[in-house]
């Protein structure tokens, strides 16, 4: 009997990645306070609809804009996992900047819910060179920001050297859990509209389009692996409209009666560890 986890995922950035994107005039902003204002209340009611436990990603600027909002999301029994600070890309700071990053929204996320975060989602899923070896310090378990598989989680290797005139060498991989992402299953790129003086993400596509494509990929997943996890990512002002409420809510309906367990990402971590302990 095959046993095939879901994850939802949620990167309730909120206002923080318009302001990282130098975005803060009142329209973008407002983007940004749609998601804790109208779309937070409409998921979380969801999910308790369900039973479903989920994984929540939120930036420390969110975490101190809105504790209220983000302390229901701990008590509806949701995971808290790290997001940054302000939403700027690791691979766009210092490794000074960084390290401060990760331990001032670690604090903010322990002030919540008495602990350090399990797991580290980076702003627009780009690490930097320094990243794995601060995860590591900082005792994180694993990371999801990578697309190296799609249902398999896999050990973070540390110390590639990546040029462009010779092959690459791969490092050696850690103990710390990767639990892949991809564009494709993430709301933003289908779902959202960004018009800026440089370029255009154009979004706004049909949502039963991109249910359809989120639906076959758990059916490959279940037709063609014994165990394996499949990673949705949502963002609250993106996913919270009202016609893609309705989407999400009949994804879940089919994944569940298709044979999914639902779990959050740190559970689904544990899981994988437990079947590949590390260094075996």
């Amino acid at each position: 009997m095959g046993r095939h986890i879901v994850c939802l995922t949620f990167d309730f950035d909120a206002m923080s990645g318009w302001i990282a994107r130098g975005m803060a005039s009142p329209t973008p902003i407002s983007r940004g306070e749609f998601g804790p204002a109208v779309a937070l209340p409409r998921i979380l009611a969801l999910l308790k609809k369900y039973d479903i436990p989920a994984s929540w990603y939120i930036p420390g600027h969110t975490l101190e804009t809105y504790p209220d909002e983000c302390k229901m999301v701990f008590d509806g029994g949701h995971e808290i996992g790290h997001h940054g600070w302000t939403h700027r890309p690791p691979a766009s700071l210092t490794r000074e900047q960084e390290a401060a990053e990760l331990t001032r929204a670690n604090e903010a996320i322990s002030k919540l819910t008495g602990r350090y975060a399990r797991g580290y989602r980076s702003p627009s899923w780009d690490l930097s060179p320094h990243s794995v070896e601060l995860l590591l310090e900082q005792g994180f378990v694993y990371d999801s920001s990578m697309m190296g598989d799609d249902y398999m989680p896999y050990r973070v290797r540390q110390g590639d050297v990546i040029e462009l005139e010779k092959p690459a060498v791969f490092g050696k991989p850690t103990r710390l859990i990767e639990m892949p992402v991809s564009w494709t299953l993430d709301d933003y790129p289908h779902f959202e509209f960004i018009r800026t003086a440089t370029w255009i993400l154009q979004g706004l596509m049909n949502a039963n389009d991109v249910l359809a494509n989120w639906g076959d990929d758990f059916t490959y997943l279940k037709d063609n692996l014994e165990w394996g996890v499949i990673t949705y990512t949502f963002h609250p002002f993106v996913i919270g409209r009202g016609h893609r409420m309705m989407m999400i809510e009949r994804l879940v309906r089919a994944l569940k009666e298709n044979g999914a367990v639902f779990m959050k990402l740190e559970d689904a971590a544990a899981e994988y560890n437990q079947r590949h302990p590390f260094g075996t």
